[in-house]
């Protein structure tokens, strides 16, 4: 699906792809949903039959339909519940330009990256202050953005507060602990670590033009919750195999509303955006009531996102406040034998490779330039569909934020080319060293 070398990676729906697995085995058109988390695939092919429906079956025909009439772009996140944030959320601290910790000749060459790559929202935080907040394509500070597979490592962060508050007891906890229907099947070897690693065994992200299948039941039914918990299919023995997708992260929110006895949405915002003093947003659910999508698509500003990777580069602190257990920032930044390069929720540096994809070393799928080796090797990050990325390099004490649409075809997006630029551009204090690099 990509190529080595230059030119854009995202293909434009439609285009070909060889489906082969057990449920399919046929060359089919399909596209990249943009609005889905991580890969992203869509369903696209021969609208099913019409057939006499009603209630929820019928909505759920008309989401499929509506995938399929667009070409695979789904985009209609409805409905949504609110997620409130801090009661009286204030800016973060801007840096006058004398005070500024990064030069800005640095910040100018990221800034105009980033514009050329459709960016809505840049965002440059170091050391308490932000060094530079550019708004563009009408979107402001208070504005909601939809941040695809950012909801992942958000899912990492509401699963570490909850074991901090002692509802759940440890990743290695089995998550038949909160499904009792799983108890005694192949699926009770999951543990909560194997939801945020990507590990869980389950069926990975796959494409089907099935409308009954749990694929695609899983993300646009009215009640995904059930299909993950009856229907979705094991398809590894837990612990044994990456296998990134929306269904395995789904089931985060799930875990949480039966640890906590609260929605996933008053979790979220009662627990980890009010303490950090975030702006609050909304996240899309099945059906009114029902259960939240924790995989992808909330919205919330971009400063918001920024506050929650600040949060992390201070070990899970906000001010003299401790959210996240001590080390569990540590334990989200490392790897797995099965993908080096993915912790809980979040993407790493781990060993250098030019091009790194979603589904994992040798998968298939679009795969992410980085042309050079990161400047600080520990560094991680936020990654969601589109490039929606948030940096966070705890060795320069530096977050950094790119939302909005996906890059221009004519511009292939470099992973590495912000953290890089920034990095170089630190001003450093006498004594100050400059992080070790990943190594090539």
């Amino acid at each position: 699906m990509s190529k080595k070398g230059g030119g854009a990676l995202r293909l434009p729906p439609p285009f070909s792809f060889d489906i082969r697995g057990r449920h399919m085995k046929r060359r089919i058109s399909l596209g990249i949903a943009m609005g889905s988390a991580g890969l992203g695939f869509a369903l696209i092919g021969a609208a099913p039959a019409e057939q006499a429906v009603d209630g929820d079956e019928a909505i759920y025909r008309a989401r499929f339909a509506a995938i399929v009439k667009s070409g695979g772009i789904f985009t209609d996140y409805s409905p949504t519940e609110k997620v409130r944030g801090a009661t009286r959320p204030s800016p973060l601290r801007v840096a006058p330009p004398q005070n500024r910790t990064v030069d800005t000749a640095a910040l100018d060459r990221a800034s105009a990256y980033a514009a050329a790559a459709n960016s809505s929202a840049f965002l440059v935080w170091r050391a308490g202050a932000l060094q530079r907040a550019d708004y563009r394509r009408g979107v402001t500070r208070e504005s909601q953005l939809v941040s695809k597979s950012l909801s992942k490592p958000l899912g990492a962060i509401a699963i570490g507060r909850a074991i901090a508050l002692g509802r759940i007891t440890s990743l290695d906890q089995p998550v038949a602990d909160f499904i009792p229907e799983w108890r005694g099947t192949p699926k009770s070897g999951m543990s909560v670590r194997h939801l945020l690693d990507m590990r869980s065994g389950l069926l990975e992200q796959i494409v089907s033009t099935d409308p009954d299948h749990p694929i695609n039941r899983a993300y646009i039914g009215t009640d995904h919750g059930r299909t993950l918990i009856h229907d979705y299919p094991l398809t590894h023995p837990p612990g044994t195999h990456y296998g990134y997708g929306n269904a395995t992260a789904e089931l985060v929110a799930l875990v949480i509303e039966r640890a906590t006895g609260q929605r996933y949405a008053d979790f979220v915002g009662r627990e980890i955006l009010a303490p950090i003093g975030a702006e609050g947003g909304a996240i899309w659910i099945d059906r009114p009531g029902g259960l939240a999508h924790s995989g992808c698509c909330m919205t919330l500003p971009a400063e918001s996102w920024l506050r929650l990777a600040i949060l992390l580069m201070k070990d899970g602190m906000a001010g003299k406040r401790r959210l996240l257990p001590a080390g569990y920032v540590d334990a989200m930044t490392r790897g797995t034998p099965q993908n080096p390069h993915y912790g809980l929720g979040v993407w790493i540096a781990g060993p250098y490779v030019e091009r790194r994809g979603y589904t994992g070393p040798g998968g298939h799928g679009q795969q992410v330039l980085h042309s050079q080796p990161y400047a600080d090797r520990d560094l991680f990050l936020f990654d969601g569909n589109g490039n929606q990325v948030v940096y966070v390099s705890r060795a320069t004490r530096m977050v950094i934020a790119r939302l909005g649409d996906a890059p221009p075809r004519s511009l292939e997006w470099d992973n590495s080319a912000l953290p890089n630029m920034l990095i170089a551009g630190i001003l450093r204090q006498p004594g100050e060293a400059a992080p070790a690099a990943q190594p090539r």
